[in-house]
């Protein structure tokens, strides 16, 4: 059998797939002849090319009610991706309650619920490959993040037993971990037209690295590694965590 990111006949989930890097990796399986559910608490650009479902991830009986319409439909599941994420900014001892509890409960909260109704299914398929979009910002700490990095970080440790509790039925469990990239959540940061090129050269004051390869990630860039560890040709990587930051974080 021919090894491929061919994904025809496929049925693919996406969390996240509104905007940004979860659109963009929806719209990618899609092209790769996929079946493709996006997830989104809200789809706010008119018509999209796969089928939307509407779901709050951080609801846990909204996620059930969901996961079981969706199952009920097709019992089966080839990829779930869990690609939905906040970005909630402050200091440690500034920022508030709900922007702390929001980044815990999207970020990592949000994979936690797909996975109690997605593993029992990929558990008795014994087949099946998780990718969940992480940061780069769980594995260096970044001034004013505390609550990003550590939901971040919960989410990769999560995936990573995930992944140690699937392997023995042949269920992969990997990581992208995005650095900046071109999508509404970075340019949400900007707040001048000089702030990508500041983003590429860094900030020494706040111990933040520039980028070595020069150039801010396309949402492209990212869909192409969650596709290629979802696919036959990364049959026998799991628990791997793929930081593409340009060289930001340097070896961490």
């Amino acid at each position: 059998m021919s090894r491929s990111m061919d994904f025809q006949g496929k049925r693919v989930w996406v969390t996240g797939a509104a905007q940004g890097i979860g659109y963009q990796t929806a719209l990618s399986f899609l092209e790769s002849g996929a079946e493709v559910i996006g997830l989104d608490k809200q789809f706010t650009s008119g018509e999209y090319p796969f089928r939307t479902q509407l779901l709050d991830i951080t609801d846990a009986a909204d996620t059930a009610r969901v996961c079981q319409q969706l199952l009920a439909e097709h019992p089966t599941l080839d990829v779930l991706v869990n690609g939905a994420g906040i970005l909630r900014m402050g200091a440690t001892d500034e920022i508030s309650d709900a922007d702390w509890q929001a980044c815990l409960a999207v970020n990592a909260g949000g994979a936690f619920n797909l996975f109690r109704h997605t593993l029992p299914v990929f558990r008795r398929q014994r087949y099946g490959a998780i990718v969940s979009i992480a940061s780069n910002a769980a594995h260096v700490p970044r001034i004013g993040m505390s609550a990003y990095c550590a939901s971040k970080a919960a989410l990769r440790s999560l995936c990573m037993t995930v992944g140690l509790e699937m392997a023995p039925f042949g269920v992969r469990c990997n990581l992208v971990s995005p650095g900046s990239t071109d999508t509404p959540m970075q340019r949400g940061m900007w707040t001048s037209a000089e702030a990508e090129q500041r983003t590429i050269a860094g900030f020494p004051d706040q111990f933040k690295l520039g980028i070595p390869l020069g150039k801010i990630a396309q949402p492209q860039e990212i869909a192409d590694a969650v596709l290629f560890l979802a696919s036959d040709l990364a049959s026998h990587i799991t628990m791997q965590d793929i930081v593409i930051d340009g060289g930001a974080t340097l070896s961490a």
